[in-house]
């Protein structure tokens, strides 16, 4: 039976049976690429991709337990194809927040892991927070966002929060940080993860602010 593009058999040997996790995995060395896989041990895998060649640790931004896996898997490589990096990897250049909508509406069982699941010992969990810290250096001058834009927050779009100046935003009168304000959203919502990129989480007009940044630089 030929394999779907990007077919990982290190991946699909672990899945014994069609019942498995899809994943999004995120890498702030790599902020504009995103890796779709399945795996029955989600952190796991994320440590089995933590190689010497990987500066730091893979991080979960999505799992979800799907009755389909392979088939979830290979519909989300078949949509975001164009994406694709290379043919022969599970790499998009693509806002996560694309991937995690579509899994939204599957039915499935979410995953949450802490942000540091796939490193395996104190120097990487230092070295990812560190990374963490580089990649969240956006500002809203580099995407022309001006002070008084309103920001909608990814899962609902009820939800918002004021841009204040070039770093920060007014959430629920609190002037903090983009990321400071997700995490608050997150933990109302049963999360345990402790740190996040808060361009992955905010939207404006539409996109993400991760999304005006990729293609501002691209553009550039």
């Amino acid at each position: 039976m030929p394999q779907p593009s990007g077919y990982d058999p290190e991946e699909t040997a672990e899945i014994g049976t069609d019942a498995g996790y899809v994943y999004v995995l995120t890498n702030p060395v790599m902020p504009d690429l995103i890796k779709i896989g399945i795996a029955r041990d989600v952190a796991a895998r994320m440590r089995s991709l933590y190689q010497s060649g990987v500066p730091v640790p893979f991080e979960c931004f999505y799992a979800k337990h799907v009755a389909s896996c392979r088939q979830v898997e290979a519909a989300l490589h078949k949509a975001f194809d164009p994406h694709r990096v290379n043919a022969s990897r599970e790499f998009f250049r693509l806002d996560p927040e694309c991937a995690r909508a579509i899994l939204d509406v599957i039915p499935g069982e979410e995953l949450d892991l802490s942000e540091d699941a796939g490193a395996q010992d104190e120097n990487d969990v230092a070295a990812l927070n560190r990374e963490q810290r580089r990649a969240e250096r956006f500002n809203f001058g580099m995407v022309d966002i001006r002070p008084g834009a309103v920001l909608t927050w990814v899962r609902d779009p009820s939800i918002t929060c004021t841009v204040y100046n070039d770093r920060q935003v007014v959430f629920e009168g609190n002037v903090v940080s983009l990321s400071d304000a997700a995490k608050t959203l997150a933990a109302r919502a049963g999360s345990q993860k402790v740190a996040f990129r808060g361009p992955l989480y905010w939207k404006y007009q539409g996109k993400t602010l991760q999304e005006w940044r990729t293609e501002r630089e691209d553009a550039e």
